[in-house]
């Protein structure tokens, strides 16, 4: 397993007596998002949620977003969790997840009208990262909308000094993880048919920046 941001990672921590893996930092920042997520998925009827750790936000999305059926994915070891989550929210909107590692991935069952993943591409390596927006490219419709949440550095400088050690850290660990630049995503994009339209600013140095697939001229 790779490491995650230790103030904002949706990744297990502990296991509680039901067996569901609890990430406090899930807990904190779900409130946030879905108040993007709401409106920007308010025309969507299927989401693909790539990476969903341990499915603390996919239950509490779809549990308020009912109108949306939510597929989870991720890869084997993550799925125990993930299901916890699923049988103890006895949501009719929220699918098991479907076993995706971006870099074996070419094609997923399925029609979705959006994508959703948090805290992904700073622990992911830069060619998996071009994996995702292309997997994401593939399946979006025309107008599909990609929402992507975390840590990214703007015109390649920081955010915050704590975003600037968060990235440090990454790289000693792994030099193929570490924040990335909104200007590399959106030439990744750009390759994908997809174009940065909004991003917000989030709590703990984060934010949520959503590109949308182009329509054929």
């Amino acid at each position: 397993m790779v490491p995650r941001e230790p103030d904002d990672s949706d990744r297990p921590e502990s296991l509680n007596r039901v067996e569901r893996p609890d990430a406090p930092a899930a807990r904190r920042n779900q409130g946030v998002i879905l108040a993007v997520l709401a409106d920007e998925f308010r025309d969507a009827r299927s989401v693909l949620e790539i990476g969903s750790g341990t499915g603390q936000h996919a239950v509490h999305f779809a549990a308020a977003l009912p109108g949306l059926q939510w597929q989870t994915s991720d890869r084997k070891s993550n799925h125990d969790g993930i299901n916890a989550w699923i049988t103890s929210a006895k949501l009719g909107n929220v699918a098991p997840p479907l076993d995706l590692d971006v870099l074996q991935t070419s094609e997923l069952r399925g029609e979705y009208d959006a994508v959703y993943s948090a805290n992904t591409a700073h622990i992911m390596s830069i060619a998996a990262v071009l994996r995702m927006f292309e997997l994401v490219g593939r399946i979006l419709p025309a107008d599909g909308l990609f929402c992507l949440y975390g840590p990214f550095n703007i015109d390649g400088k920081f955010t915050s000094e704590s975003n600037e050690q968060f990235d440090r850290s990454l790289r000693m660990q792994d030099p193929d993880m570490g924040i990335r630049d909104l200007t590399e995503l959106d030439q990744l994009a750009a390759r994908c048919g997809l174009v940065q339209v909004r991003r917000y600013a989030m709590p703990a140095n984060n934010m949520l920046v959503v590109w949308q697939k182009q329509g054929s001229e």
